[in-house]
């Protein structure tokens, strides 16, 4: 293999790892912030739970306040009605009589009023089932997911370790003004940034290049730039057989 060949197969190689090195660093920034949007909802829930709780216990004190005045009011009409039965007067009897009526629809509207709350107990009782429900699935799921974070965070930085070897060793093969030129022109482009050309045309930007640039390129003699995007091109007939492996798969 001659050391142009060496050196384009090194700065694919090179590409290669810097891209999953960029996943990897993707990860590792982006992994701690999807927890945190779970800790989030998760707090959100314990909240919700907290305020139906809330509502439901207010609730409770105003059906059992307000059974206590119907049985009070209760016993009070069934007094009355024992004390009617030994009026004998005229007038008393229909103040007694008229008393009555009144806490009977005292008591009326205390039952219709206690109806309601016991509807809108069952709705906020329904309502915390649902809320407790998914607060315990977000749980386990941030128990599982913070697991899987951190394995794949310590496999991560375990790679990342093996790479920038690799990186390393590719670094030494190629010489330092290309690995410059590599590196500027993957930090100002789009990936990726080392393309082939396959009957005159450019993979990174589709465009032809010059029949002149063409013909130096199959000579495979140096390492050339695309005029039209930068990025650095190879002869994709130089690595026929690779790339049809790679098509393959």
């Amino acid at each position: 293999m001659s050391l142009y060949m060496k050196q384009i197969e090194q700065l694919v190689a090179l590409q290669m790892i810097d891209d999953e090195m960029m996943h990897l660093n993707g990860f590792l920034k982006n992994a701690p912030a999807e927890l945190e949007r779970m800790e989030a909802r998760h707090l959100e829930l314990k909240d919700a739970v907290a305020q139906v709780n809330a509502k439901i216990a207010i609730i409770t004190k105003q059906r059992d306040d307000l059974g206590r005045e119907i049985e009070d009011t209760a016993m009070k009409i069934k007094k009355s009605k024992n004390k009617l039965m030994m009026v004998s007067n005229s007038k008393e009897h229909q103040a007694m009589m008229r008393e009555i009526d009144n806490l009977e629809k005292t008591n009326r509207s205390r039952e219709e009023e206690k109806v309601s709350l016991l509807e809108e107990l069952a709705r906020q009782e329904e309502r915390l089932d649902m809320a407790q429900g998914e607060l315990k699935s977000l749980q386990q799921e941030i128990s599982q997911k913070k697991k899987q974070i951190n394995q794949k965070l310590q496999a991560s930085k375990a790679r990342l370790e093996v790479l920038q070897n690799l990186r390393g060793d590719a670094e030494e093969v190629i010489p330092k003004p290309i690995l410059s030129r590599y590196q500027f022109i993957r930090s100002r482009l789009s990936q990726p940034v080392v393309v082939s050309v396959g009957e005159g045309v450019c993979k990174g930007c589709n465009i032809s290049i010059p029949p002149q640039t063409y013909n130096v390129l199959q000579k495979g003699e140096q390492i050339l730039s695309c005029p039209n995007c930068q990025r650095i091109i190879y002869w994709s007939e130089h690595f026929a057989t690779e790339e049809e492996e790679a098509e393959a798969v």
